[in-house]
């Protein structure tokens, strides 16, 4: 078996939210899907292997638990970095 499956996972965030939620999950193919979708929307690409393994473990529709805020907290900052950089107004 390939140890190099790619694994991807979306999130979604709404202000009004405690936390982000899962959007989507997936290895393989899917995962590729993910990603390709992403890319196509001009969704910034996050890569951190801990985080979407740890994410894989949760629902889709789940909410982040509280030991995840801190790893993802940082994924939002480089996303808000990229919206100011392209001049998106939304960070």
């Amino acid at each position: 078996m390939n140890s190099k499956v790619k694994k991807a996972a979306a999130l979604s965030y709404e202000q009004k939210e405690e936390a982000p939620r899962v959007i989507a999950l997936g290895k393989g193919e899917i995962a590729l899907k993910i990603i390709e979708t992403a890319k196509e929307n001009e969704i910034p690409v996050f890569e951190n292997s801990g985080l979407v393994d740890a994410l894989l473990n949760l629902e889709i529709g789940e909410q982040i638990p509280p030991e995840l805020y801190g790893v993802v907290a940082e994924v939002l900052v480089f996303i808000s970095r990229i919206d100011n950089i392209k001049g998106d107004g939304n960070g």
